[in-house]
């Protein structure tokens, strides 16, 4: 019962991260800010991620590739707002 429940809200975290994502593209499309599109991208890996969670039987949330995925994400965060800082 606690699998199935955990993969519904996997889905569902996954579903409202490729929105962001969307919303993150449609803003970088009207203002070519590379600040949207590093967002974009981490939120997109951010989907992946956790539809990957969902789909797979993994014993529990401590695999490395889960991990090295979020870790990209918020380097990509990171880097997207070390990126805007820098050029004021």
């Amino acid at each position: 019962m606690t699998s199935n429940l955990s993969a519904v809200l996997s889905g569902a975290v996954a579903m409202a991260s490729f929105a962001t994502t969307l919303f993150f593209v449609r803003f970088w499309r009207q203002t070519s800010d590379v600040f949207f599109l590093l967002f974009a991208l981490a939120f997109a890996i951010d989907a992946v991620s956790r539809a990957a969670l969902g789909l797979t039987h993994v014993s529990n949330e401590i695999e490395p590739m889960f991990y090295l995925l979020r870790l990209a994400m918020f380097a990509l965060i990171i880097a997207a707002i070390s990126v805007k800082n820098r050029s004021r």
